[in-house]
Formats: C-alpha cells, structure tokens, sequence
C-alpha cells in the first residue's frame, strides 16, 4: 500500500483513509467486493440494468480522487480493468511526471461524464503546467454488478490509444522544421492534415535533420512508425530543416477542399516524378486515410481493369464493350447505377465514360482473362501490392487474385479490391505517363531507401487510356466537377458500395498537367458529387 495511505476498522468492515484534498474516506472492502453485511446474511443479489444516476457520480467521485492523489492501484480499482489502468496510472506519475492532479467533472449525459484537467509537469528543475480535457463512461460491471469506469487509454489523455504511453524527458528525436519543394515552411497550425505526416517524418527523419532534442511531455505510439506526438515543450531543443516533396500551395488547396466533407481525404502527386505534392484529410480521428486507408475504389479501378482488357488484347478504347441493363457472372448478378440507359453497340470508351458496370463484368470471362489477370495487371503495371517505401506509413493496395464473384467485383472495383487516394492518385498518374514512379514525400536519397518497381504501361496502351479519361472529364461522368479546368485532363469516377452504409463512398480521380489527384468522401454518394469538386479543387491549384 502506498506510504500515507492509513487502515483502519470502522463499523466492521476496512476503510481506507488517503491525504489529499477532497479525498477522503471510502469504504473499498464493501464497495470493491460488494459484500459487507452479516455472515449469515447470505450473498447480496448482483445489481443489472444500467448505473444509476447516484452510481455514475459516486463512481467518478471516487476514481478522480485515487487519480489525483496519486494511488494508482485504488482508481485501478473503480475501472472495468483495474490492471491494465493501474499501470497506465501509475505512469501517469512515474513516467510522465505529472502532479499537482486537480479533475473537475463537467456535465454528465446519459452514463458519459466529461471533465477537465489541470496538472503540473516537473522533470530535472524544469516545469510547466498542463490543462486539457477528456470523458469517461460509466458501465455495469458483467460479475461484480458494480458501477466502473469503462477503462479505454482515452480516458487519462484523449490521445493515448491502446498500449501507447505518456512520457517525459528527453525527446524521442529532434524537433523539425518541414518545408516544401519551394523552402516554405509547413507547420500543424497552418496545415493541420500534416499533422500526423510531421510527427512521422520528424519520428523517422529528426535525427537526420540536423537538429537536437529538448525536453518534453509526449505521446510514445506503441506502433513504432507512428513515432512521438508532442503534448508540451518543457524547454525547446533546435530543429533541424527537413526538405519535403509537398507544395504549399496544393496543400492549401487540399486543406480547404477536404474541409466540405466530413470523412474526406485526398491527395496529389507529380506524375513525372512521383513526388507527392499534397495530402489532406478531415475526419475526426487523426488517422491518416490518405495515405493508409483500405477502402474499395468503385469506379475508378476501371482505369486498371481498361488497361488489362486492352493489354490482353479482349478489346480497345475503340472496340467493344456492350453495356446491357445487367450482366451475371456465376449467379451473381451485377447492375448499373439507376438511370443508366443500356447501349448494346457501346465501346469500351463509351463505357467507361458512362461508367457501365455491366461492360466490364461481360468481359471478364474472355479468352485469356483469368482469376489472377487483374491482380498481376495492378502489381506489374501499375506497381500496386508492392513494398512502397513513401518516407511515411503507407497502405499500398491490395488487389489479390480472386474466383467466384469476386473476380467480376473486382473489376469494377468492388469485391476483395482496397485502395486508398495515394493509391489511385499513383495510378492516374501511370496511366498518364505509362510510367510507375513509386510516390515519395522526401528524397529516398536522405535514407538510401530502395523504391518499388514495375514495368509500366505499352504507350499505345497510355494513348487509349488518356483519351478514355479525357472524355470523361470533357463529357462523360466527370464533366461537371472538371467543367472549370483547361488543358490537359482526364478523370474517372467512382461510387464504392459498403455494407450496411446507406449511401456509397465518393471516389474521384483526374489529372491535369502535371498533378494527379485522387480524393474519396466516405458516405459522399456519387462520384461526381462529393469527391469530384475536391480533386477539381486541388488540380486547380497546380504544384
């Protein structure tokens, strides 16, 4: 027991007695084990249904007084995992350095109670203080029947996640000043997408910049790659300049274009070199789903799955590609998007700029084309599955081999296909060029980092497929997002079914110049409506 901490027997059962303001007295043997009461009394019936109001303050009263007076062990024990909490707790002081704990609850609604916290942080002679807010849920215990916090990292800091710890000293690596292709400065406040991109370059690259740590409050990921996030300076160390592929305009651009949907994301690239030039996201979480999303693409996988048709010589852009109301694929049967009028003596460029479902999956059973096809399409043409070294955390695709009514899901990307804007934005890109330049966001030189390869496109292949995505834009289903843009473009469409999800995801990709752009609005509905004026916005932009 924790030294300050006095037993005593008061009206027959143990009562714990802890120095602290507003700590108190509490009955633990009674409340923890729920007994209490006479021998021969027999055992107390097990309370059901969901605390009550009395429960839920009792219970929160009682965890934040063992949290501020530093007892780790005893607010373990008013949680659903005592644990698992006493050990984070018992970091919370011992490790992080945190003290002075003062936590006020603010209004509760239903079984969640919200509160405030103010805590001082002291290491080697230096200290600051601390305030943030956090939640907490109050549940039912399944055996015990008591009133417990429901115990989630959360609750000691919003931004603990599971297995993640908070820690004080030294930093994990030197502070860096990221700046873009041109030398300006990219910073979380200006462009707060970055911020999970920041932390991992400066995770990965910090000791490489130049710079030298100082002395900070922080969140250590327990994944590795996911690297520090900050949480205060106690006293500044000197960044070092961190050179970046990203375009400060494009990435303005994509900060504000994402900010018209909830659960957006989006991202640029060169298509001559394969820098990255933006990459944004707006969605609650921090996750960077740009980059590390596995979503299905709709639509726009239609750009792989025209290439391997033409590459297999089933048809070309001007060859056909009949587009009936439905088409079967092993009793499976797969529909256009309502409103689609059928069109027998429709090419391949006629329907994959209407976007016909039906087209692609009557293809899918020519002489050559097997359940492995697509897949090898994807991965030796346009470097899709392969080990991409980004210079962060990436997802590369996945489009494995598949029978059954998969392999006709997959075509129109649906099915076993996940994706990502850094993917599809990459593939636009090979189809522009017929080139695969493995996307980079810093110079592979800075860690002699070996990058993906793949064979690329046959230019007459290239050709089909820009004048493909050029009607589209100018005139098929990616007209009106890409009305107000000249030049050279080219676009596809998406609209990417989920199960259980009322409406589809929103996909879009388009080139213009020299940027590629893919962007995917979960829940967003038709391609064209959501995601469409986000790629727009950003090809608009330029690099």
């Amino acid at each position: 027991m924790r030294r300050g901490v006095k037993v005593t027997l008061v009206g027959g059962v143990f009562a714990v007695m802890v120095g602290g303001a507003g700590y108190g007295a509490y009955n633990v043997v009674n409340g923890v084990t729920g007994g209490g009461g006479s021998s021969g009394a027999g055992p107390r019936a097990v309370k059901t249904g969901p605390p009550t109001s009395g429960e839920i303050g009792e219970t929160t009263k009682k965890f934040f007084a063992a949290w501020a007076a530093g007892d780790a062990e005893q607010a373990g024990q008013y949680t659903n995992n005592a644990e698992v909490a006493s050990k984070i707790l018992t970091g919370y002081r011992e490790d992080a350095h945190l003290t002075k704990v003062k936590l006020t609850p603010g209004k509760t609604t239903g079984t969640i109670v919200p509160f405030s916290v103010e805590a001082t942080v002291s290491y080697k002679g230096k200290t600051k203080p601390l305030a943030y807010d956090s939640e907490l849920t109050v549940v039912r215990g399944e055996t015990t029947g008591r009133a417990l916090v429901d115990w989630d990292p959360s609750v000691i800091h919003p931004d603990l996640k599971r297995d993640d710890t908070l820690e004080t000293g030294e930093a994990a690596a030197p502070p860096i000043q990221a700046v873009d292709r041109n030398g300006q400065v990219l910073d979380k406040k200006d462009y707060p997408s970055l911020g999970p991109v920041l932390d991992q370059l400066r995770a990965k690259y910090g000791d490489k910049a130049g710079g030298t740590p100082g002395v900070e409050l922080y969140v250590q990921h327990a994944d590795e790659n996911a690297g520090t996030k900050t949480l205060l300076t106690l006293a500044k160390g000197k960044a070092g300049q961190l050179r970046t592929t990203l375009s400060a305009s494009a990435q303005r651009a994509a900060e504000k274009a994402v900010a018209r949907h909830a659960d957006s994301s989006v991202v640029a690239v060169q298509p001559s070199s394969g820098e990255v030039l933006a990459v944004a996201n707006h969605r609650q979480d921090e996750f960077n789903a740009a980059f590390e999303g596995t979503m299905a693409p709709g639509s726009t996988m239609k750009i792989v799955s025209a290439a391997m048709l033409i590459d297999k010589g089933v048809t070309k852009a001007s060859g056909p590609a009949p587009c009936p109301d439905s088409a079967v694929w092993q009793s499976n049967r797969i529909n256009n998007l309502p409103g689609l009028a059928p069109d027998e003596g429709a090419t391949l460029s006629d329907s994959f700029a209407r976007s016909c479902n039906t087209a692609f999956v009557k293809l899918v059973d020519e002489d050559g084309i097997t359940d492995a096809s697509l897949t090898e399409e994807a991965q030796n043409r346009f470097g899709l599955g392969l080990d991409w070294k980004v210079g962060v955390r990436t997802t590369d695709g996945s489009v494995p081999a598949s029978g059954g009514p998969d392999r006709a899901q997959n075509m129109i990307g649906q099915g076993k296909v996940q994706l990502n804007p850094l993917n599809m934005a990459s593939v636009t890109a090979t189809a522009m060029t017929g080139a695969f330049r493995q996307p980079v966001i810093v110079d592979p030189g800075l860690d002699d980092r070996e990058l993906a390869q793949a064979r690329g496109l046959p230019a007459s292949t290239v050709q089909q497929l820009r004048q493909m995505m050029n009607r589209t834009a100018v005139s098929g289903t990616g007209a009106r997002a890409m009305s107000g843009l000249s030049g050279s473009i080219g676009a596809k469409t998406g609209s990417a079914e989920v199960t259980g999800q009322e409406k589809p995801d929103s996909w879009f990709t388009g080139y213009r110049e020299d940027v590629a752009a893919a962007a995917v609005v979960q829940k967003g509905g038709h391609g064209g409506d959501a995601a469409g004026p986000i790629v727009a916005a950003v090809l608009a932009a330029g690099s």
